[in-house]
């Protein structure tokens, strides 16, 4: 078992090298992927029951206790990222399926990646868990509602079908894996070790189906897309973070509610995509995968080096005050 945590933990640590790699072999060899497009949605199902299995109800009780970060954090979460993807899409002139794909990612919840992001980032772990698990949850109604109100215009939403598909690859997998932790707990402590392994290769398969999908498409639309997806996410970012400070948080706070807000379920965005739209609209979603991934871990090291300079300040202030 321990041989299993050492490899997740290599793979995890390097997640944003390999799935930049797994994009480019699908770029090249799209054939040797693209059988996997009718399995996304298994896949999620699979990431969400892992996600279920991890899950505890103290894990909810930072919500009860201190319920205002958690709050403002979900708000953010399901207000900036829609309206940035929006504006982008505008913006940039995306063709309609490309925008409708921005907005549908920028629509749901934050990604199960994130909570790691935070801890790394020294942020605050009970909010990002908490908060990652309520907009999960809220998903099924705020996120075909949301898509609705903003992309119907460039493609039909069919919200009702939306919410049973959310319903379905996540609620009921979440459901089962917290009710298996209930009934097989011991089983399930042993086990989660290979979780992260799952889930990354979940979604490598995801994301490599995408992009094999897609070929042709990246070759002609992919740079102004990979510009899109990135300004999406960097403007979420940011602006989880200053949202997070206008309302008086501590910088632990700050920076879990900044992740929260600018890591999406890009997964979920490809399913939702593949399922009710068509393999272009989910090409952000797939792209935001890769792109989330490389982000993150830059703002844990850009946080790392403000803390450590902020440490240098205060040890020259004391040793002159002396």
């Amino acid at each position: 078992m321990s041989g299993i945590r050492s490899f997740s933990q290599f793979v995890s640590k390097y997640f944003a090298v390999i799935v930049i790699a797994i994009s480019v072999i699908a770029y090249l060899s799209p054939n040797t992927f693209t059988w996997i497009a009718p399995h996304i949605t298994l896949l999620l199902g699979i990431i969400m029951f892992g996600m279920g299995l991890t899950l505890k109800v103290t894990d909810f009780s930072v919500a009860f206790k201190k319920p205002i970060p958690v709050i403002i954090g979900v708000i953010a979460q399901f207000v900036i990222m829609p309206l940035v993807a929006f504006g982008l899409a505008i913006a940039l002139n995306l063709p309609p399926e490309l925008a409708a794909g921005l907005v549908l990612v920028g629509a749901c919840p934050g990604g199960t990646a994130s909570n790691v992001m935070v801890y790394l980032a020294k942020g605050d772990v009970p909010v990002s868990v908490a908060m990652t698990s309520i907009s999960t949850l809220l998903a099924p109604i705020l996120t075909p509602f949301i898509l609705f109100i903003l992309a119907d215009q460039w493609l039909p939403v069919d919200a009702g079908a939306m919410f049973t598909s959310i319903i379905k690859v996540i609620i009921i997998p979440i459901a089962l894996g917290i009710l298996l932790r209930r009934l097989m707990p011991n089983f399930v402590d042993k086990s989660t070790a290979a979780l992260p392994l799952v889930s990354i290769a979940a979604i490598l398969a995801i994301v490599s189906a995408v992009v094999g999908a897609n070929k042709e498409n990246i070759a002609t639309t992919g740079l102004l897309l990979f510009i899109a997806v990135m300004l999406h996410n960097s403007i979420g970012l940011l602006l989880g973070y200053v949202t997070a400070k206008l309302v008086g948080l501590d910088e632990a706070k700050r920076r879990a509610i900044s992740i929260e807000v600018g890591m999406q379920n890009s997964g979920l965005g490809a399913s939702l995509a593949t399922v009710h739209f068509s393999p272009l609209a989910a090409l952000p979603s797939a792209l935001f995968s890769v792109w989330h991934n490389i982000s993150g871990p830059l703002l844990v090291t850009l946080w790392g080096w403000i803390d450590s300079k902020k440490g240098k300040v205060d040890v020259d202030t004391k040793t002159t005050s002396l």
